[in-house]
């Protein structure tokens, strides 16, 4: 549901991605200021980073490492589900987070921009679109939504009626994910799913609270694959074992001598021919 592991603003992950993040903002070349895309206020250039990893070369279709290149391994795949990703703003520019490769194995994923007073005009009226039915994955720990809580029968129920299922996974920290719940107004006139699942978190790249959260790819893996997407989920659970195992040994300055078991596996999908 969401990159479910709380760390604090400066922490080590984020410092290794903080070259990635100015790497991607759009500046003005006569001021060198950025601005916010919610207010259209400037921000000041940020100060010059020299941390650990602020020279790694990465590759430009994963934003992983060169030394470890994920991209002979994408595979995408179908589903009668959807997926819509809400994203915090910081997200966006972490080489770490893992709502990508759900963008990158289902191709009809959306990704929206969350901000608290800008809401997307494209996600508003998506939202407003018959075809389809909308979920909020988030917990259904607090009694004032009690009455917006579904399991998935509901979402089976809306497919058999002829609407596709979208599946809205906030992502984020769990501080920003219950923001992003708590301050969007348009949310709140949509049912709410929790994620129940065995599922232990297999991420290793940022340490979870718990190992019963899961960041976003690994909830959107068992959405899928609880709805009945069987192949895509596995496609995408391949997808992510191979997108940690390749970073994983990136951050050691470690090169990968031969595919992994889910590497190979993404390998044969990719045969001529082959449909997933």
């Amino acid at each position: 549901m969401l990159e479910c592991r709380p760390f604090r603003l400066r922490d080590h992950a984020t410092m290794q991605d903080d070259t990635f993040h100015d790497a991607l903002i759009e500046r003005d070349p006569a001021t060198g200021l950025s601005s916010d895309p919610a207010t259209g206020h400037p921000r000041p250039p940020r100060r010059e980073f020299k941390a650990r990893g602020s020279f790694v070369t990465r590759c430009g279709g994963c934003h992983l490492p060169q030394l470890n290149c994920l991209c002979p391994y994408r595979v995408t795949a179908t589903s009668e589900a959807r997926v819509w990703l809400l994203t915090h703003p910081l997200e966006h520019f972490k080489p770490t987070n893992t709502g990508r490769l759900i963008g990158d194995v289902l191709p009809d994923t959306e990704v929206f921009t969350w901000y608290r007073t800008v809401p997307d005009e494209r996600l508003l009226a998506l939202l407003a679109d018959s075809r389809y039915a909308p979920f909020v994955i988030f917990p259904d720990d607090q009694p004032d939504y009690a009455d917006r809580v579904v399991g998935m029968e509901s979402v089976t129920e809306r497919q058999q009626g002829g609407r596709i299922p979208v599946f809205i996974i906030l992502d984020g920290t769990w501080r920003q994910a219950r923001r992003i719940f708590r301050k969007s107004p348009y949310l709140d006139r949509l049912p709410v799913l929790p994620l129940a699942t065995e599922r232990l978190t297999r991420y290793r790249l940022r340490k979870p609270a718990s190992a019963t959260h899961l960041c976003t790819a690994e909830v959107a893996i068992e959405l899928l694959r609880q709805a009945g997407d069987t192949s895509a989920a596995e496609v995408l659970d391949d997808y992510f074992d191979a997108f940690n195992d390749s970073y994983a040994a990136s951050r050691g300055h470690e090169k990968l001598e031969a595919p992994t078991a889910a590497m190979w596996r993404l390998l044969m999908r990719r045969e001529p021919g082959r449909e997933v």
